[in-house]
């Protein structure tokens, strides 16, 4: 039997998979333009790997440093924890918003996802 085992040549081998993919996610979320939004399911599905949650968690540990309101939940809701920031960035690039009822908790709006969705548009030269 080898030095090594099976689960630890598998391990080195993809060591590096997830920067790389981290990579790719935030390349595409650089990619975004000023008031428009990508889901993380549309991230997932642009790169044609991962999912949604694949998508979330790089962007969770490694959106600091792109624009990371401009990835956002299927359903507009606001990234709880980051509500006004995001919404700071929102309303200063012209996000398209739906405004919440008086009775919606904390008075905070969701994103018109109808409007303000990115299929990658003309910048999708190129892209996986």
């Amino acid at each position: 039997m080898s030095e090594q085992s099976p689960a630890e040549d598998t391990r080195e081998e993809h060591a590096d998979a997830l920067p790389e993919y981290a990579e790719r996610v935030l390349e595409v979320a650089e990619r975004i333009p000023p008031g428009r939004v990508m889901t993380y399911g549309d991230v997932a599905e642009w790169l044609e790997e991962g999912g949604p949650r694949q998508v979330g968690r790089v962007m969770s540990l490694y959106g600091g440093a792109v624009p990371w309101w401009r990835v956002v939940r299927a359903d507009g809701m606001l990234l709880p924890g980051h509500e006004l920031r995001a919404l700071a960035h929102y309303r200063s690039e012209g996000t398209p918003l739906k405004e919440a009822a008086r009775s919606a908790e904390g008075h905070l709006p969701r994103i018109d996802m109808r409007r303000a969705r990115w299929d990658g548009g003309a910048c999708a030269v190129g892209h996986t």
